[in-house]
């Protein structure tokens, strides 16, 4: 195992943005064929993985024709962040400040944008690279070009927009559960007389069909007899079915930046599908699912109390160092064939020994983190995966370290 998984390895050079891309041209026969690469992280807070993500990002635009850069982020703010990176439009970092999360208002995150506004200077609209984000979360964007629309096309229905829907602007997910559903009907009412009232309006309909996936995930619950019926499993949903209309059109090449446990293909007999297995099952292998693994360092998060009580500990988003996985996890594993950052490609296992078949068969632990970390037990944390199940490739770093956040605006 761990002799195939030395051979194996592509060592990275480098994990910056600019610098030559010999390590990653095996790439292109790796990924010939696809259609979307699913960027992974195992944390929302490695310096490392976003460094490295903009660094792919700029080989699959300028080597290998990716067209789309798609973000778990806001679907109703990532038209600002598209406005910036292909028209220069507004202020990138206001507009990054826009989407919502603090995971991506970072420097890092920032840094790609602005390569993406200098990449698409001077270009014809069907060359530049768009940014879209593809979570109905925080859709306070949508509201505001509704109202915009309403008060020309219908002002007497705008009182009713925000008295009914305005509390979209600031719900959570799973805040608000109603398995009546009100908030959902109101959203469905307002799209439905969109498309009779002016069904060229497509701007309109695309920022209300924000707001029903939004009202959606707002009224479901956390838990469910139904697992399908969660607001998690919805969520990964409405991810890959606005990633699905991107898709319809054939000459398009998208990568997407989310959470490993978005974007891998399988979370494990009886879960939820994600967001990777909706993609997977459209796209067969024109889906590659790329997964971001960690050696030892830190990562920024927030922190949380541990257990089943878990709430904010604190407001505070910090640095949780850590140091290296048990030695039975998969981040021990790669380590010990390779200590330094590099790519694996799992697809070409196809032809591997038996043992090493077997233990991509087999259930391992990993790390993996979101925006929230327990205090105290963090350290402790893994999650069990397969990983011929879950993932196409994996990326190991040696050193994490935490992102960089920008300024309060």
């Amino acid at each position: 195992m761990t002799a195939w998984l030395a051979r194996s390895a592509l060592p990275l050079t480098s994990l910056t943005a600019g610098t030559p891309t010999t390590d990653l041209q095996p790439l292109k026969s790796v990924l010939d064929g696809v259609r979307i690469v699913g960027l992974g992280e195992a944390t929302h807070g490695t310096r490392e993985f976003f460094q490295l993500k903009h660094r792919l990002l700029e080989f699959l635009v300028t080597e290998l024709g990716c067209s789309v850069f798609a973000m778990e982020a806001s679907a109703s703010a990532g038209e600002a962040v598209d406005a910036y990176v292909r028209e220069g439009t507004g202020d990138a970092a206001k507009v990054l400040a826009g989407l919502g999360f603090w995971t991506w208002r970072t420097q890092e995150v920032l840094e790609m944008l602005e390569w993406m506004r200098t990449y698409n200077q001077g270009r014809p609209q069907g060359e530049k690279v768009r940014f879209v984000g593809i979570d109905p979360q925080k859709c306070g964007d949508s509201l505001g070009m509704l109202d915009s629309y309403l008060r020309q096309a219908a002002p007497e229905r705008v009182a009713g927009l925000h008295s009914t829907l305005g509390v979209l602007a600031t719900a959570h997910p799973g805040s608000r559960p109603d398995p009546a559903r009100r908030l959902v009907r109101e959203a469905e009412k307002l799209l439905e007389f969109l498309r009779e009232h002016d069904p060229e309006a497509d701007d309109a309909l695309r920022h209300a069909r924000i707001l029903v996936q939004a009202a959606d995930l707002v009224t479901r619950d956390g838990r469910h007899s139904d697992p399908e019926q969660t607001v998690f499993a919805a969520r990964d949903r409405y991810m890959a079915d606005n990633l699905g209309e991107l898709l319809d059109d054939p000459s398009v090449k998208i990568a997407l930046w989310a959470h490993n446990g978005h974007i891998a293909k399988s979370r494990g007999d009886g879960a939820v599908p994600a967001l990777g297995q909706h993609l997977a099952a459209r796209c067969g292998d024109a889906y590659y699912a790329l997964g971001l693994l960690f050696g030892s360092g830190s990562f920024r998060a927030r922190r949380i109390w541990p257990g089943p009580w878990s709430r904010a500990a604190s407001s505070a988003v910090v640095d949780h160092r850590i140091g290296p996985a048990r030695s039975t996890a998969v981040e021990a594993q790669l380590a010990r064939a390779n200590p330094g950052d590099h790519l694996l490609d799992l697809r070409s296992a196809a032809g591997a020994p038996t043992a090493v078949r077997a233990w991509l068969d087999a259930r391992h632990d990993m790390r993996s983190f979101g925006a929230a970390a327990p205090l105290w037990t963090y350290r402790l944390h893994l999650s069990p995966a397969t990983l011929a199940k879950e993932y196409d490739g994996l990326a190991y770093i040696a050193i994490s370290t935490g992102s960089v956040p920008l300024p309060a605006p």
